[in-house]
């Protein structure tokens, strides 16, 4: 059954983690897994202290060249009367300073315990929704 925007974004707020896609300039897909928190017709995901082999990370040389996003959150279970998904499709900005990744790393600390201990430094990437879909078996 498709599912209508109110219900694809309270599907993907029970989401632990979803799925980023980034386009670079050279077309190709980037696909990465993500913790975020969502606020309305906001995302938002921060780089966090997780080991990286680089702090130039193509997902944000990707948004700097092309803004356009999609987030995937999905549910599988072995009765496929359980099976979900939800994407949020729309704009991203990478955010570096200091003022403002302050309100998107506290939405990550509330959602997150593991970021109470150590919260994100950042940059921010923050999804501006402009289209919700989804769909459910029941």
């Amino acid at each position: 059954m498709r599912m209508g925007g109110e219900d694809a974004r309270a599907r993907l707020e029970s989401a632990r983690v979803a799925t980023l896609a980034t386009v670079g300039d050279d077309g190709r897909p980037h696909l990465v897994p993500i913790v975020f928190a969502v606020e309305g017709d906001l995302i938002h995901t921060a780089v966090d202290h997780k080991p990286k082999s680089t702090r130039n990370l193509r997902r944000l040389r990707d948004i700097a060249q092309n803004p356009r996003v999609a987030l995937l959150a999905d549910h599988y279970s072995e009765d496929w009367d359980e099976l979900w998904w939800v994407r949020a499709e729309g704009a991203a900005s990478v955010i570096v300073d200091v003022d403002g990744l302050r309100h998107p790393i506290d939405a990550l600390v509330r959602r997150y315990e593991q970021y109470r201990t150590r919260r994100p430094e950042g940059p921010v990437i923050t999804i501006q929704v402009e289209r919700w879909t989804g769909w459910s078996s029941s």
